[in-house]
């Protein structure tokens, strides 16, 4: 089954990195508001270039001066099911693609839709057994935690 992550990231701007394996990449959007449990809230979610799978495990701070420089953490990982009967790449390429998520935070249906403007889509979650009214997406970030990260180029690193 294919696998899921979600890397809180803090870069310039504060986001979290929410990537789906699909064909041997990781197609990736951040969501600057972070996923949520909650069906009420709809996130805006900006796709981003894919990512190789070695992304999917790496931690620590990118350097200052490289594209993305900041601490990222695993915030969240585990395996995705796209919806049952479903070709999921064509669904993505159609713009409307739903998907269980079964991660330690993450868990039940979701949906991700692409916007008319074509590059920001919206990650919602669907009203199941799983949902949270007034879920709120917590920061793991700690100064002790940050600490304990490598200053380390990921294995995709783009130079500014």
């Amino acid at each position: 089954m294919p696998i899921f992550v979600v890397q809180e990231h803090h870069a310039k701007t504060m986001h979290w990195d929410f990537r789906l394996e699909v064909n041997g990449v990781l197609k990736s959007w951040a969501v600057p508001k972070g996923p949520s449990m909650d069906p009420s809230q709809k996130r805006l979610a900006i796709q981003v270039p894919d990512h190789d799978m070695e992304h999917a495990s790496y931690e620590g701070i990118i350097p200052e001066g490289t594209y993305g420089s900041g601490p990222v953490l695993t915030w969240d990982r585990g395996e995705f099911e796209p919806k049952a009967g479903s070709d999921f790449e064509a669904t993505l390429k159609k713009g409307h693609a739903g998907f269980n998520l079964k991660g330690q935070r993450l868990k039940g249906e979701f949906t991700l839709l692409r916007l008319k403007d074509g590059k920001n889509w919206l990650l919602m979650k669907k009203n199941d057994a799983y949902a949270k009214a007034g879920w709120e997406t917590e920061v793991l970030l700690t100064p002790k935690r940050k600490e304990s990260l490598p200053v380390k180029m990921p294995a995709c690193a783009i130079k500014e």
